[in-house]
């Protein structure tokens, strides 16, 4: 049964066109994942299907008595309202008819109004918000101006479920919930009867729900089928990617032709006398439509350049955690952790909202202070931050600006290949015209000021990439091409995210909070493991099936540790223990040692002065980061024995 249909859609603010003749149907029981680039219309497509807003031109049909339910992408909730009072609000209409049933005096008010809750069923108002505040595990008298932005949008979703409408609207379901949550809201989804229309960039939770992609390209919509597949096998997304790519090569080939059809006809135009003659008078007219068709040609647009300048290497040993706990607010978040971060590594944290993923960064970056144990970091660490809030960002400075205050000018690359480039030309390598480089900030869609604010973060030289939540509002050409740039980072990454597909392309390592006690977990357990999302997901699912079996608290460590015989010591020799105790202050000694030769190799002026001294600084640097790469293995190999494993 076809519940909704556009025709012709025609959609425009200023002078660019969002929507140009869109065209779509959907059945009844359909899950529509409408994917397009950054500021190509979904969500104004969506508000459109809502009913929210009309289109400029066309029409949209609807199938009698269907009812509509629509999740923005930041929802908006009176103020001080509970979480109780915001579902409710999806039951508006039978929470009103059953106030005025308390106050009707005559019959007919009676039954014209059993008539309509009848209809609606919202005789059951209350037992269905308390339903849907159960399946979504929310507290129905917290205040919702207090609750983090992943249970905001729980509350969004239970108001528009509350409802149960036929047709259900998502503007970015999956953003500001973590990977748990996003699980739970597959199963959710897919499972829901009715029909489903979403717009998302997670290629994961795409191929998990949708039975139909719909691509807003250059105000058209192109549709391509597919159910989810089986496990195992490729996706509905790979389908998509698969069949567009030929679509686009089609497309290229044609226009190819048009131009060269175009320009021999221009040449003829232009011979004169002979282009005038009456029996070339169709052939004119055929220029004429051919000039037309160009000028309303809409090209495939641009693809964002990425690109990051590493800057100066750090040392080989970025940082350092030894038996480190932080306690913050009464919570224990990280409890007896302890890992070395070196120079080049992919780390992706993985966690619930709240489990203390930021916490954990912070201190690796030595932003704080531990609460217990140590921590050591590198030298010539230069970080830059990428915020998930966008907190960086002033809505009412120019994108010139944001991106290179107080110059015109990007310089990058020092390192042999400087490089200068004007600020609207680097603006135009992240899809930005000219003409915006001068707009506020407060212009820009939630997806472009991500991609601002990566701009921002690539304009100066790191070492070190922090990136929490980057994959926010990005389309999903800028995800891949991000991920390329990040595989290819000659620095350190730490990347905080709840994209799953996006953590297996990028990291090399994971560090996942296992803090649940239902799983045998205790307040702050982080554990760190080889590999991606999938490996972690992996590895803790035979964890959890085999709960008497001793787990190893990082299976990263685990894996660079030689094997060792089933019968392990349990006490170090004399000469060990020796050993061990006399590491830290070896590797104090050296540290100092490598700090002073920093501060000589700083002056420029040393090369000059004597560059055989400066030759062999320079060398004695590099020894010394062997020695501390030897001292430290030799300290985790030695303490093993007698800590065990946390």
């Amino acid at each position: 049964m076809t519940l909704l249909t556009l025709a012709d859609a025609q959609l425009a603010y200023g002078h660019r066109a969002l929507l140009d003749g869109a065209a779509l149907t959907l059945a009844d029981g359909e899950r529509v994942a409408l994917i397009g680039r950054n500021g190509e219309g979904k969500s104004s497509l969506l508000r459109i299907l809502a009913g929210i807003e009309p289109p400029d031109d066309g029409t949209l049909q609807l199938a009698g008595g269907l009812t509509r339910a629509y999740v923005p992408q930041e929802p908006d909730f009176a103020a001080g309202a509970s979480v109780f009072d915001a579902v409710a609000e999806g039951l508006a209409e039978a929470r009103a008819l059953h106030a005025r049933l308390a106050q009707a005096t005559s019959a007919a008010q009676h039954d014209a109004l059993h008539s309509r809750l009848d209809a609606i069923d919202g005789w059951h108002w209350e037992q269905r918000v308390h339903d849907a505040l159960a399946r979504l595990q929310l507290d129905a008298s917290a205040e919702v101006a207090a609750l983090s932005g992943g249970t905001r949008k729980r509350v969004a979703l239970a108001q528009a479920l509350a409802s149960a409408p036929r047709l259900l609207l998502l503007d970015e379901p999956t953003n500001h919930l973590d990977i748990d949550a996003i699980e739970w809201l597959q199963a959710l989804l897919a499972a829901r009867r009715g029909a489903l229309v979403f717009v998302s960039h997670d290629r994961a939770f795409i191929d998990a729900v949708a039975t139909r992609i719909v691509e807003l390209d250059r105000g058209r919509l192109r549709s391509y089928e597919g159910a989810p597949p089986a496990p195992g096998t490729p996706g509905a997304f790979a389908a998509y990617q698969a069949a567009k790519a030929r679509e686009l090569e089609a497309e290229a080939l044609a226009q190819a032709r048009a131009d060269k059809l175009l320009a021999q006809e221009e040449a003829w135009i232009r011979k004169g006398v002979e282009a005038r003659r009456t029996r070339s008078a169709g052939r004119v007219a055929r220029l004429e439509q051919l000039r037309r068709q160009r000028a309303q040609r809409r090209e495939t647009l641009g693809r964002v350049r990425l690109g990051v300048d590493a800057g100066i290497p750090p040392g080989r040993i970025v940082a350092e955690l030894r038996d480190v706990s932080v306690d913050l607010g009464g919570r224990r978040l990280v409890d007896r952790f302890g890992t070395v971060v070196q120079r080049g590594d992919r780390i992706g944290l993985i966690g619930p909202n709240g489990a203390g993923k930021t916490t954990l960064l912070r201190l690796v970056l030595g932003d704080l202070a531990p609460s217990t144990g140590t921590v050591r970091h590198g030298t010539r660490l230069a970080v830059a931050y990428f915020d998930q809030m966008r907190s960086a960002l002033d809505l009412d400075a120019t994108l010139a600006d944001t991106v290179s205050p107080g110059s015109e000018w990007i310089e990058r690359g020092g390192q042999g290949g400087a490089r200068r480039q004007h600020v609207t030309s680097y603006l135009g390598d992240f899809l930005f015209a000219p003409e915006r480089a001068a707009s506020p900030v407060r212009t820009l869609s939630g997806g472009e000021r991500n991609r601002l604010l990566l701009a921002r973060l690539f304009a100066l030289p790191a070492n070190v990439l922090v990136l929490d939540e980057p994959t926010n509002d990005l389309d999903i050409d800028t995800l891949e091409l991000l991920e390329e740039l990040l595989q290819d980072y000659a620095g350190t990454l730490f990347l905080v995210s709840h994209d799953r597909r996006f953590l297996d392309n990028v990291v090399t390592s994971t560090i996942a909070w296992e803090g649940d006690p239902a799983f045998g977990g205790r307040p702050g357990l982080w554990r760190e493991y080889e590999g991606g999302y999938a490996d972690w997901r992996r590895q803790r699912e035979r964890s959890r099936a085999a709960p008497a079996a001793p787990a190893p608290a990082s299976a990263a460590s685990a894996a660079r540790q030689p094997a060792r015989p089933a019968a392990a010591r349990t006490k170090l020799g004399y000469k060990e223990q020796r050993e061990l105790d006399g590491l830290p202050a070896r590797i104090d000694a050296l540290e100092a040692e490598q700090k002073a030769l920093d501060a000589r190799l700083a002056d420029p002026g040393l090369f000059v002065r004597a560059p055989h001294e400066a030759a062999a600084a320079a060398a004695r640097h590099a020894q010394i980061e062997d020695e501390l790469m030897a001292c430290l293995e030799r300290w985790e190999a030695l303490s093993r024995p007698v800590a065990g494993t946390p």
